[in-house]
């Protein structure tokens, strides 16, 4: 399966498009000439991004819809064909994430983030793969994270999550790719988005807040990788090499993270509480 490059006249539909990542990827697609569905719960935020891609000349198409409802999906899905005819290209994107031990998270939050980062992925597939294997062209883009390949403290709910979308896209690809369908695994570090708010940054471990990456950044990334046809980027690419040493040195890793996560966490704690 050839990469995408050129996005004039392609539909695409972009989930989780209010903001940070899938915003940027919507203007940019739009601005490459493709027509865009916008999808997000954030109706007002996505009548101002549709403002901003008309402005541009675009022609968006807006989906208000919670990706954890498979009803609003399939509804969402349905108009985005009918507007469009087809859809080449879906940018799975729409997600959350918390920083909390597992003892802390709550069952009904950890239900509802696998529903939403999960579910989400798999109702939007469901809904827009068949077309692609009928006509042998689409692509499909997963944005998972670091999080997805490797797990750390505090981060337990939302990295089951991200695993699970990890094993979907890789399990997909084998099945997919010679009906003419290509799956992009993307895992995002720590990026300068509205993702982590205040609680969010004030529960990071130091090393993870130093070694924040902006979006933008990000973006170019996903969007070669797409056009070079690869199944799985990490960016920044570096975190990657943490891949490795997991598998080689797995006593060490478990070290370094304990380390670089619980001890740093309990320090800093610990400092503030100090009278």
């Amino acid at each position: 399966m050839s990469g995408l490059s050129s996005y004039a006249g392609i539909a695409a539909v972009v989930t989780g498009a209010s903001s940070g990542i899938g915003k940027l990827l919507a203007q940019r697609l739009a601005k490459g000439g493709a027509r865009v569905a916008l999808v997000a719960r954030r109706a007002d935020r996505l009548a101002e991004l549709a403002d901003e891609i008309k402005a541009l000349g675009g022609k968006p198409l807006v989906l208000p819809c919670d990706v954890a409802e498979r009803s609003q999906v399939e509804a969402a899905a349905a108009q985005a064909l009918d507007e469009f005819g087809s859809v080449d290209l879906l940018i799975n994107n729409a997600g959350y994430g918390h920083h909390r031990t597992f003892l802390e998270w709550d069952v009904e939050d950890i239900e509802r983030m696998m529903r939403v980062n999960y579910m989400g992925t798999v109702y939007w597939t469901k809904a827009l793969l068949p077309q692609m294997v009928e006509r042998k062209r689409g692509w499909l883009i997963f944005i998972s994270s670091v999080a997805g390949k490797l797990g750390v403290p505090e981060e337990s709910a939302y990295a089951a999550s991200k695993f699970a979308i990890v094993g979907l896209a890789e399990a997909l690809s084998y099945e997919i790719e010679s009906a003419g369908v290509h799956t992009l695994t993307v895992c995002p570090g720590s990026i300068r988005t509205d993702f982590f708010d205040e609680e969010a940054l004030r529960r990071m471990p130091p090393v993870a807040r130093r070694m924040m990456a902006e979006p933008e950044g990000l973006v170019d990334a996903i969007l070669e990788a797409l056009a070079s046809g690869k199944r799985e980027i990490t960016y920044p690419r570096f975190i990657s090499s943490g891949y490795v040493v997991r598998a080689l040195a797995p006593a060490f890793m478990r070290r370094m993270t304990t380390r670089q996560t619980v001890a740093a966490l309990e320090k800093m704690r610990g400092k503030t509480e100090q009278p």
